[in-house]
């Protein structure tokens, strides 16, 4: 059976991916200074629109780590930096638009948008640096 010869290796790197998600939305709503999640069981699509960007632009540049890692720890410190990437790039935009979180709280696209277009940016450019 070749055909699944490779599962075991599939399902260590899926689970280490799955993990450095998990991780990066723990320490991703710690760090912002509002709570996405109360908010999206609230309706605030801002909220939704804004972690979504973020989690798109973080999963981005793991599944770059995934496909170019030569082992599982390789994956996991290209992870890692995936996931300080994605702090970083909240806190610029943070330094851009002051009352950022307030705004996302008010439910205001405009500056979710922002956040989420910059996640993303933010992610692709991630992504391909470590392709290089």
């Amino acid at each position: 059976m070749t055909s699944i010869a490779g599962l075991p290796e599939f399902l260590l790197y899926l689970g280490t991916a799955a993990g450095l998600t998990g991780l990066y939305l723990v320490v991703y709503t710690l760090a912002t200074a509002h709570n996405e999640v109360a908010l999206i069981r609230r309706d605030v699509t801002a909220a939704a629109v804004a972690l979504g960007g973020s989690l798109v632009g973080f999963t981005l540049p793991l599944a770059a780590a995934v496909t170019n890692a030569g082992s599982v720890l390789d994956c996991l410190v290209w992870g890692l930096i995936a996931l300080v990437v994605q702090i970083a790039v909240y806190w610029l935009v943070r330094l851009v638009v002051p009352d950022l979180s307030r705004r996302i709280e008010d439910d205001r696209m405009a500056a979710a948008c922002l956040l989420g277009a910059a996640s993303l940016a933010g992610g692709v450019l991630n992504a391909a640096s470590m392709t290089s």
